[in-house]
């Protein structure tokens, strides 16, 4: 028998045999980090605890274990500010695109018309939407069209999102698996602490 594979499998029965604790005040960071707890989870630890709630998962799990140790919170990011004035129809190539332009309704359906029923708003035309006030809608049509090319390769989930990594994860290796059965592996994995290499 392989023996790296033995080793690894008791790994696994020695994380198995731990039980996740309930997520309180009484929890050290180092332990904070070793489970996995959903937003709206940390979200309730971090009301009764008085600590910012804003800023994603990842932000807010480090100020909790940063809070849980006695240690200084890392700064929490700031908050939006008011909400600036958002494109209103009718719009067309030529309509410049504003600063704090959010990804509306009104350039779905701009957009939808202008490029087909295809179009959806994936990372290159959020990023595109956000990072270029004073770009016309036109623009943003080419740059859609210019990324199809990267869009269509395989890309990794963002490790805040962690169900979504581990449900396409996996699909992959259970390709005829149902939703149910991913469900049911999924709040088995979440329930067992984290491989020392990912803390």
């Amino acid at each position: 028998m392989n023996e790296s594979w033995n080793t690894s499998a008791r790994a696994d029965d020695a994380r198995a045999a731990e039980s996740r604790p309930p997520l309180t005040a009484g929890l050290t960071g180092a332990e904070l980090l070793r489970w996995y707890w959903t937003l709206d989870e940390l979200t309730g630890l971090a009301r009764t605890m008085g600590v910012a709630r804003n800023g994603g998962k990842a932000a807010l799990t480090t100020r909790l274990a940063a809070a849980l140790d006695g240690r200084p919170l890392p700064a929490a990011p700031a908050r939006r500010g008011p909400a600036t004035a958002q494109l209103a129809e009718p719009v067309d190539g030529d309509t410049v695109i504003p600063a704090g332009q959010r990804c509306s309704q009104v350039l779905r359906r701009y957009f939808v018309e202008a490029i087909g029923p295809g179009f959806h708003f994936d990372a290159f035309m959020r990023d595109f939407i956000a990072q270029n006030p004073g770009r016309t809608l036109a623009d943003a049509v080419a740059h859609w069209h210019a990324t199809r090319p990267d869009a269509a390769r395989p890309r990794e989930i963002e490790a805040q999102f962690e169900f979504n990594r581990f449900t396409s994860a996996w699909h992959r290796q259970n390709p005829s698996g149902t939703r149910a059965e991913a469900l049911e592996a999924w709040y088995a994995h979440r329930a067992l602490p984290k491989p020392p290499s990912a803390t």
